[in-house]
């Protein structure tokens, strides 16, 4: 398709094109009212004047690849397996990722918990700032030893308005490896949208 350099008188003033316009959106305005309408008295209902989703009533099915809120992986004693390399917080562009390591020798961390570990060296903190996160997977791309996933399926959680409540630490992440660990993604991401649910007709009453 070639473009043409010239347009003719006509098409020079841009009346035409701008009546086609206001006559375009009015049309869609005018359908989109009417459907509303039949919807309110139970007509047409297998018609919706709007194409969005009523999260949290409803969701839509996400790719396996979906990028959704982190989780710390265990091993197969019990222990996370991140090692405190940095290279996760460094590869992060919006530097959202906070590890504090510590010596394994000076006592461990056992799912989340202190205990012992046979890691040299392990996050005694691990905490990612999600108002800063822009889950670009990045983090998950750089971890050497697979200790980050993204593969949770369910959305950045709503919290209260307290900066505080945005910053997730180790011992969240490590919590949704166990759930993971009892439930399948399908009923995890039930349970959150339940939840998502209760938050949104009572603000920050939820567990």
């Amino acid at each position: 398709m070639q473009r043409r350099e010239k347009l003719n008188f006509i098409e020079s003033l841009y009346l035409g094109e701008v009546l086609k316009g206001v006559f375009f959106t009015f049309s869609k305005l005018v359908r989109n009212l009417s459907i509303y309408l039949l919807n309110s008295l139970g007509l047409a209902k297998n018609k919706k004047p709007w194409v969005t989703i009523e999260y949290p009533s409803a969701i839509r099915e996400y790719f396996p690849r979906y990028r959704g809120r982190h989780r710390l992986v265990l091993n197969d004693h019990g222990e996370v397996r991140c090692t405190a390399c940095f290279l996760c917080a460094t590869a992060c562009p919006s530097k959202c990722i906070y590890i504090e390591a510590q010596d394994g020798r000076e006592g461990g961390c056992v799912g989340g918990t202190l205990g012992t570990t046979t890691a040299e060296k392990f996050p005694k903190r691990y905490e990612i700032d999600t108002l800063r996160c822009i889950y670009c997977g990045f983090c998950v791309n750089a971890c050497p030893v697979d200790a980050i996933r993204m593969d949770t399926g369910i959305q950045p959680e709503i919290y209260p308005p307290k900066r505080s409540a945005y910053i997730e630490t180790k011992e969240v992440l490590v919590k949704r490896s166990k759930e993971l660990q009892k439930q399948t993604v399908a009923e995890v991401r039930q349970a959150h949208l339940k939840k998502m649910q209760r938050v949104e007709k009572f603000p920050f009453q939820n567990d």
